[in-house]
C-alpha cells in the first residue's frame, strides 16, 4: 500500500452492520460515515450497545460490514478475502484491548516479539525491535519480567509495545484503561498521547469514559448505531 496524503487512512461510507434476518434482524450500525486521517488521535465514544465496539471491529478488519464501503488507505476492505483481512491486520494495524492478552509464562520482551514471530522475522531482528518498543513505553528495565511480576499498568504498557513493534499505520485501542485504576489509566492515556504526538502514530480509541476521551484530538459520539455528534478539531 502506498501513502497518499490526500486520502484518509480510514474512510467509512454508509456503513451498516446487521445481525440476524427477518423480524429478528438487528442493526448494530446504520449509515455510519467517518474519516480518520494519518496522525490523528480519535476517540470513539458511546454507552453500552451504541455500536462503538462494532465500529472498532470493522475498522480492525475483525468483522465485515453488511452494507457500505470501508476504505483503508484507499483500498476497499469490504471486498477483501479472509486472508487479505488477516494480512491487513498483521502488516498495518496494532491492537490494544481491555484485557492485556499477554502470555503468562513469557517475558515482556518475548510477548512483544510475538507479532514479529508471526511475520517470520529472525530472532536477532525480533529482539532488537522488541527492545526498542519496550523503550518507547518505558519498560526496558522490566524486559525479563513475566506478567505476574508486573502491575496492571505495566502489563498494558507491554501490550502497547507489542501493538507498535510492527510500526502499524493505525493503533486501535479498545477500552485500554477498563481494567485499571484511575492513576494507571492516566498513565496509559498519557502514553498513547505521547506516541501520537511524538511518534506520529495514528490512534483510534474506543471508550465510554469522558475523562479518557479528552486525551484525543477529536471525539466521535455513537448512539444507537449512529454517529450522533463529532467534537474537537477536524482536518
Amino acid at each position: 500500500m502506498t501513502d497518499r496524503s490526500d486520502t484518509p487512512l480510514v474512510e467509512l461510507i454508509n456503513i451498516g452492520k446487521r445481525y440476524g434476518t427477518g423480524e429478528t434482524a438487528f442493526y448494530a450500525l446504520s449509515g455510519v460515515n467517518m474519516k480518520i486521517y494519518e496522525g490523528e488521535f480519535v476517540a470513539i465514544m458511546g454507552p453500552s450497545g451504541s455500536g462503538k465496539s462494532t465500529c472498532m471491529n470493522l475498522i480492525g478488519a475483525l468483522d465485515t460490514p453488511t452494507e457500505g464501503q470501508y476504505l483503508f488507505n484507499g483500498f476497499h476492505v469490504e471486498h477483501f478475502t479472509r486472508d487479505q483481512r488477516a494480512l491487513l491486520r498483521r502488516k498495518y494495524l496494532g491492537f490494544v484491548f481491555q484485557g492485556f492478552n499477554l502470555l503468562a509464562r513469557t517475558s515482556a520482551v518475548e510477548n512483544v516479539e510475538l507479532p514479529l514471530l508471526y511475520r517470520g522475522e529472525p530472532k536477532r531482528v525480533r529482539e532488537e525491535l522488541a527492545l526498542a518498543a519496550l523503550e518507547k513505553v518505558g519498560l526496558t528495565r522490566w524486559k525479563d519480567h513475566t506478567p505476574s511480576e508486573l502491575s496492571g499498568g505495566q502489563q498494558q504498557r507491554v501490550a502497547i509495545a507489542r501493538a507498535i513493534v510492527t510500526e502499524p499505520k493505525l493503533l486501535l485501542a479498545d477500552e485500554p484503561t477498563g481494567s485499571l485504576d484511575s492513576h494507571r489509566s492516566v498513565e496509559i492515556m498519557e502514553l498513547l498521547q505521547q506516541l501520537n504526538e511524538e511518534q506520529g502514530i495514528t490512534v483510534a480509541l474506543v471508550t465510554h469514559e469522558p475523562d479518557m476521551a479528552q486525551y484525543a484530538k477529536r471525539i466521535v459520539h455513537f448512539v444507537d448505531g449512529h454517529i450522533a455528534d463529532v467534537s474537537g478539531a477536524k482536518r
